[in-house]
């Protein structure tokens, strides 16, 4: 990621101040934070991507996510 101008990080920061981004989990697991309580962003086509396969399967995203994830990791044993 390129460095930011102050401006960018300035805008950024207010942007983020009056726009919380929704997450789920404990702050040490979920679908979108990592163990140290980092917040990962994905796009928006991912993100309705995942809502939408999650309800039609009855499911939640973090479900979706760990499913995609362990077939992932069983394809490349």
């Amino acid at each position: 990621m390129p460095d930011l101008t102050d401006e960018e990080y300035d805008a950024l920061d207010e942007y983020y101040t009056k726009n919380l981004p929704r997450v789920s989990g404990n702050g040490r697991s979920g679908s979108f934070a990592q163990h140290e309580g980092h917040v990962i962003f994905v796009d928006d086509l991912s993100s309705d991507w995942l809502r939408i396969k999650a309800a039609a399967e009855h499911t939640t995203p973090e479900a979706i996510i760990n499913a995609l994830i362990r077939k992932e990791l069983a394809t490349a044993v």
